[in-house]
């Protein structure tokens, strides 16, 4: 039977943060800064998405994964809910990287709930 290996600490959170950095500047490499509400949709969401895993890389409490995930499944349904689903690429980045968000806040709290299961 294979080993499964823990993540390092605080993997997920470094993944969430590069995502919120990815998300603020995506309106700029993606070509859609001229879509004011994507954009500015991008610019807020990436910053709460930061300040959560900031502040879980500085000390961790499991609700702010909770919230994480939250913000996760918010960005992948932002486009519709705040009107901007006709501007594909941006439609694309909060997916994707809502997606990633949301699965690395599940994964930490995974870990964080079974870590019996990953120490084998």
């Amino acid at each position: 039977m294979a080993s499964q290996k823990a993540l390092p600490a605080h993997a997920q959170d470094w993944v969430n943060l590069v995502c919120a950095v990815l998300l603020f500047i995506s309106p700029w490499i993606l070509a859609f800064s001229g879509d004011v509400t994507a954009t500015r949709a991008a610019w807020i969401t990436g910053v709460v998405v930061a300040i959560f895993a900031v502040a879980a890389l500085v000390q961790f409490a499991e609700w702010e994964e909770w919230i994480s995930a939250l913000l996760g499944l918010w960005m992948i349904v932002a486009p519709w809910v705040v009107g901007f689903s006709t501007v594909g690429v941006a439609v694309a980045a909060f997916v994707v990287l809502g997606l990633v968000v949301a699965c690395a806040s599940a994964a930490e709290l995974w870990q964080i709930r079974h870590p019996h299961v990953m120490a084998h």
